[in-house]
């Protein structure tokens, strides 16, 4: 402990969101040393199991802690959210003088000279950053695997996934190896991880926080519009903080017990007998509180196939690009290679998915068709949602083993069609959706819901959210590693 601050254990840190240690940091109950000197030591000790933190800024992190310090003790330093906050960042987001890779071995010495706009924001509120999170291969994947850094485990249990592609985040705030991060999702990759590692997790709607140094860009109109940026956390308040801190516009004050909440009613569509066990019970709590309905929104069952044609729009030209270094594309005698002898510089996943967006790229017509869809939906939509919450759950069951949950959305089967509805409104619409762990299943997992809007919405969710939160499991650091 650092000499003339009060007694905190350590592990009270681990615990505490980002919120309450900046409290304590500008109050003088904990120095920002003490707190990134207990995450560094922290992450130095789990990483080996979970390897979820790929690159570390650990020297700089302490030098700008003690800084930090000192202007605090001086009374120089303004309010600011964050100030002195460790926190981390996933891969793909731009950080100066560290390396943006996307998992790819050719890209290894890639190193930035800019920071992403997230990045920047949060740097301009006082966080400091210990370090970049794994990812799948160029964010293509739902599962944490690339050849560069190799695979990450769910801290719960290292023989399952910590789901994709933010994975390496979400296992990471899981141990408690930070305050606080942050997450893209343009095919579940905040939400899959925060519900497979029971953590809070927000995905952004559409344009509402920029992508300005995150990698790989989503520049194709149908593709960015899917993309959400935002925090993954230990609760919902740090979610709702850090998100108005990254957005363009800060989420307006609205009035939840205007809002009516609505469920699906069961489906034909794979689940477990656990999840909808846990969905009937969040049910049986907000229909004592809200007016509830159960009804299928609008576009639900079309939205897993419009999301796959949408992935697919220019055959997985643009990532192709990227993953071959400007290169001929030859995904397929990679992934042969790979399943053969292992040896390929392209991680199977990548190169299946790349085969994948191949088989499933839509003609010119079928283009012009998903443009009018999507404007129809755009317009019915906002309106359908106006003073309405979805709590839909994320997937039909918690973590799977590792590689199960690849087989299950990347079959040529197209079993995407009954595995991803669930999660692939949220990012076809650009809607807002934010994951709040329930409960652990009988394997002891963390199991969790999605809550959904439209963008302006955004305070209802962070509101109804905070109310799950308090009558459910919520976030629960994972210890096992201590």
């Amino acid at each position: 402990m650092i000499k003339g601050e009060q007694t905190v254990d350590t592990k009270d840190i681990l615990f505490m969101d980002a919120t309450t240690l900046a409290s304590k940091i500008a109050n003088r109950e904990i120095t920002s040393l003490y707190a990134t000197e207990t995450y560094i030591t922290h992450l130095k000790k789990v990483n080996s199991k979970i390897n979820c933190l790929v690159e570390n800024r650990f020297d700089e992190a302490l030098k700008e802690a003690k800084i930090i310090d000192t202007t605090i003790k001086q009374n120089r330093m303004k309010h600011k959210k964050l100030l002195g906050v460790p926190i981390s960042m996933k891969e793909s987001f731009d950080i100066t003088g560290m390396k943006t890779t996307g998992g790819l071995i050719h890209l290894k010495n890639a190193v930035r000279d800019k920071d992403a706009e997230v990045v920047a924001r949060l740097k301009s509120e006082g966080a400091i950053i210990l370090g970049k999170t794994n990812t799948s291969a160029l964010c293509f994947c739902q599962e944490t695997d690339n050849k560069l850094y190799g695979r990450t485990n769910n801290p719960w249990d290292l023989t399952k996934t910590a789901g994709g592609s933010s994975g390496g985040e979400a296992a990471l705030i899981a141990v408690g190896g930070a305050a606080a991060g942050i997450g893209s999702d343009i095919g579940g990759s905040i939400r899959f991880p925060s519900h497979f590692n029971g953590v809070i997790g927000f995905k952004s709607g559409h344009h509402q926080v920029s992508q300005d140094g995150s990698f790989p860009k989503a520049e194709i109109p149908l593709q960015e519009r899917m993309l959400g940026i935002g925090p993954i956390t230990k609760s919902v308040q740090d979610a709702k903080i850090i998100y108005n801190l990254i957005a363009k516009q800060p989420a307006s004050r609205r009035n939840l017990t205007n809002f009516t909440i609505t469920f699906l009613p069961r489906m034909n569509y794979p689940m477990s007998d656990e999840t909808e066990a846990m969905l009937t019970r969040v049910q049986k709590q907000v229909e004592n509180e809200f007016e509830i309905l159960r009804e299928v929104p609008p576009f639900f069952e079309q939205s897993a196939l419009l999301w796959q044609e949408m992935m697919s729009v220019d055959a997985g030209e643009s990532i192709a690009q990227i993953t071959f270094n400007q290169k001929k594309r030859r995904e397929t005698r990679e992934y042969i290679k790979e399943l053969l002898t292992r040896k390929s510089n392209i991680h199977r996943y990548l190169s299946w998915a790349l085969i994948g967006a191949k088989l499933f790229k839509p003609s010119q017509k079928r283009i012009k068709e998903l443009n009018d869809i999507i404007r129809r939906g755009d317009e019915l939509l906002n309106n359908y949602l106006d003073d309405k919450i979805l709590i839909f759950p994320l997937y039909h069951t918690s973590a799977l083993r590792h590689g199960h949950l690849y087989k299950e959305i990347f079959s040529i089967r197209k079993t995407f069609l009954k595995y991803m509805p669930y999660v692939a409104y949220a990012n076809v619409w650009g809607l807002p959706a934010l994951i709040i762990p329930i409960e652990n299943d009988k394997q002891h997992m963390p199991m969790a819901v999605q809550l959904i809007s439209k963008n302006g919405n955004e305070d209802a969710l962070f509101q109804l959210g905070e109310w799950l939160e308090d009558l459910n499991r919520g976030y629960v650091r994972c210890q096992k590693y201590d």
